[in-house]
């Protein structure tokens, strides 16, 4: 029977077929949390990238703790969902002021950390402290729900519930098998038991498996219920003064939250009057549509470049933004799109 076997062939799989040549594979709590902090909503391939640079600049959770959150975003920028590096600051000036510089060891207490859900303090607690949790992310859902043949969005409450009993209910009793039996959920949902075409024929578990008995692995998870993605257009300016650009605050929440970023308008009589206030000079002609996908929704960009010849006595210093050199501004904490504007305006 396949839940009474599950944990013992998946960590015998693991050792021989899983992975183990991760940078963020360690025994320290500070490395482990960033990483499983990058990995959320996140692909491996672009947090390899990353990781480094961050560690290089944020060696420790001191040195994180201590940095202003603007170095932060500036690190984190294009790896998207900016809460997650407001979070990561915020969590590790609460690990430095209420735990003394030490990220607990308790699941429970882990969880009061910003930004670290139950699924991301168990995977700190079991692979830096070998605590005997278990951890229920999108990958796993897939494995739990086409292995057991668990109907239901997964997304849905009584439906997530479900799979969380059940994940506590097949965990290894053995404390030394904990840490390759939560990799192994990790390396099996990414490696084998893939969204769209899983390798069956390689999967521990196939003899056991009710969605590839029945043929189901297309039907299973059940999607979420879809839903219009509506589409939302924006004008940004680009305004140069000699080698400057005019950036500006986005507020603390919300898309792109604590970022700098480019004026945004509705319409381009809006620019002529932002223009006229600031300065003299000249609209010049738009860019072509920049399209940038969301989770819910798609955001269509029409850059609008000015250049501003001569400011006015109150232009170049106001509360709502600054003028930034253009190379200072590409390596500033600026959402993705906006830096790739950033180095076409630095082109021209």
């Amino acid at each position: 029977m396949l839940h009474s076997s599950f944990a013992t062939r998946l960590v015998d799989w693991q050792r021989r077929h899983g992975r183990h040549d991760l940078p963020w594979q360690v025994s320290d709590p500070y490395r482990v949390w960033l990483s499983e902090i990058m990995l959320q909503q996140t692909q491996v391939k672009s947090v390899l990238d990353y990781y480094p640079r961050f560690l290089a600049r944020f060696p420790d959770v001191a040195s994180l703790a201590a940095a202003p959150v603007d170095d932060v975003l500036a690190q984190w920028s294009g790896l998207g969902y900016y809460s997650r590096a407001r979070n990561l600051h915020k969590a590790a000036q609460m690990v430095m002021a209420e735990f003394g510089g030490s990220f607990p060891p308790e699941r429970e207490r882990l969880e009061q950390l910003p930004g670290v859900g139950r699924s991301t303090a168990a995977a700190i607690s079991a692979f830096a402290f070998g605590r005997r949790e278990t951890i229920l992310d999108g990958n796993v859902k897939r494995v739990l729900a086409r292995c057991f043949g668990i109907d239901g969005f997964p997304g849905d409450k009584a439906i997530e519930k479900r799979m969380w009993a059940l994940a506590e209910d097949i965990l290894p009793a053995d404390a030394a098998a904990i840490q390759p039996y939560v990799q192994g959920l990790m390396d099996l949902g990414a490696t084998v038991c893939c969204r769209g075409k899983p390798a069956c024929a390689a999967c521990p578990m196939v003899d056991g498996c009710v969605a590839a008995r029945e043929g189901r692995t297309g039907e299973l998870p059940t999607p979420r219920p879809k839903k219009t993605v509506p589409t939302r257009q924006t004008v940004m300016l680009l305004a140069r003064h000699g080698n400057r650009v005019w950036l500006e605050r986005r507020p603390p929440t919300g898309i792109w939250g604590g970022l700098l970023s480019l004026p945004e308008f509705g319409a381009t009589l809006e620019i002529e009057d932002w223009l006229n206030a600031r300065g003299d000079g000249d609209m010049l002609p738009a860019w072509p549509e920049l399209e940038h996908v969301f989770t819910h929704f798609r955001l269509i960009i029409t850059p609008q470049p000015v250049r501003i010849d001569q400011l006015r006595a109150h232009g170049a210093a106001e509360a709502d933004g600054q003028w930034l050199a253009l190379d200072q501004a590409v390596d500033a904490g600026v959402p993705a799109p906006v830096r790739r504007l950033l180095l076409r305006l630095a082109q021209v």
